[in-house]
């Protein structure tokens, strides 16, 4: 279906346009779940071939050495932080975001060990929270405490009795925008340490750890940073806690000398520290050459185009009688949000469904709730544009009352 003419413009000005053939996506698909999965890039393919067939294939153990694996958890650590405003040697690759979470948190609490609370938004991401209720459990009411509130009451909550304050920058259901600077300051100002989790926004806007004074940040690589399913996660640790952090998972790679194989646990330097068993090396290798997609990518150009494509799309929303039972859960204003559209609608479920089976990848989240997510990297005006000609026709023609688009999977 063609666009206006000022789509076709915009797409032909887009300094990121080339950036689309760096990815293998279905020629007759809109991805728009890059806020969930992202999709694999050529580069993360070729290397994982070449790591099967060449480097574990020929020269089986020697590439701990010869092909550094062993260092892949801090060569991929400081590519990240390229992307989220960090200083090298601050950023480590490892485990997933809750296991990277329990560390954090474990290192905050102790380095903050005069208080117990750690506060966070109740809308905050499920394992978030989850995580903090276990160590709350399995350390005592007395050593770590959750208290969870509305948005809204964040600031007022900050006291003495706070040790950290814990928010996920790009909220996962409405794509909300925390105001990173502006909540750590508050926080350092009341005693209280900061963890960041950057899930929803690495890879996807203009980060600035250093610059904000951040302790601590986590984030998934799966993600806007396409690492693949189950990608390697990441920590972020500000260098003036790295003197004093302590985590503990005190596996053998978080050793000082973990070749020497000593009885007694000493904990590595700076942020190998925060490593416990052996790195996996398949995932590690797919997101090290994932993140080569981001070469030469202007963060602030990326945003840019984020947000014009939000734009484009909530425009044509606004525009279409036929959809006006949707409603819009997300803020208007592009500067509150990330790189997603959240929309409510009583059928959310089965119109995402259509869409998906119309070539249109999006995600739903209960209770009713449809995710589009604008990845600027692969993702046209045109793909924007098309997917709201597709949304406008499931719901003018009744498709999602099929009732094969009611029948639910294990994943939504």
């Amino acid at each position: 279906m063609a666009a206006p003419d000022t789509i076709v413009n915009l797409d032909q000005l887009d300094p990121l346009k080339l950036k689309r053939d760096e990815f293998l996506l279905p020629s007759d698909t809109i991805y728009m779940d890059g806020n969930s999965l992202g999709p694999l890039p050529r580069s993360a393919k070729e290397r994982v071939a070449s790591v099967v067939e060449e480097q574990w294939g020929n020269d089986l153990i020697h590439s701990w050495n010869k092909h550094q694996w062993i260092d892949l958890p801090l060569t991929v650590g400081d590519k990240i932080a390229t992307l989220i405003g960090a200083e090298k040697g601050q950023v480590i690759a490892c485990d997933s975001t809750s296991v990277n979470l329990f560390k954090v948190l474990a290192s905050a609490l102790k380095i903050n060990s005069k208080r117990r609370v750690v506060l966070s938004q109740r809308d905050n991401f499920p394992t978030d929270l989850y995580m903090v209720q276990g160590m709350s459990e399995f350390l005592g009411h007395q050593a770590c405490e959750l208290k969870s509130v509305k948005e809204e009451l964040l600031l007022d909550s900050l006291d003495d009795s706070v040790a950290v304050l814990m928010l996920t920058q790009v909220n996962f259901r409405s794509g909300r925008l925390h105001d990173m600077q502006a909540l750590t300051q508050r926080a350092h100002d009341n005693g209280v340490l900061v963890i960041w989790d950057l899930a929803h926004s690495a890879g996807a806007l203009e980060i600035n750890l250093d610059q904000c004074e951040v302790d601590f940040a986590v984030g998934c690589g799966y993600k806007y940073l396409n690492g693949g399913p189950g990608a390697p996660a990441f920590i972020y640790a500000a260098k003036k806690h790295h003197r004093d952090m302590a985590q503990p998972l005190s596996g053998w790679m978080g050793h000082a000398a973990p070749f020497e194989f000593e009885h007694d646990y000493r904990a590595a330097e700076a942020m190998q520290r925060f490593l416990a068993g052996t790195p996996n090396i398949l995932s590690l290798a797919a997101l090290d050459a994932a993140l080569e997609v981001f070469s030469q990518v202007d963060m602030a150009e990326l945003r840019a185009k984020s947000i014009g494509l939000s734009e484009l799309f909530m425009s044509c929303v606004d525009a279409s009688d036929s959809l006006s039972e949707f409603e819009l859960l997300s803020p208007r204003n592009a500067l509150e949000r990330g790189s997603q559209l959240a929309y409510s609608h009583p059928q959310s479920f089965a119109i995402s469904q259509a869409l998906i089976a119309h070539n249109v990848v999006v995600d739903f989240r209960a209770p009713d709730i449809i995710r589009f997510g604008f990845t600027p990297l692969y993702l046209s005006y045109q793909d924007v544009w098309n997917a709201s000609q597709v949304l406008i026709e499931i719901v003018e023609e009744q498709r999602y009352l099929d009732p094969k688009y009611h029948a639910r999977s294990k994943v939504t």
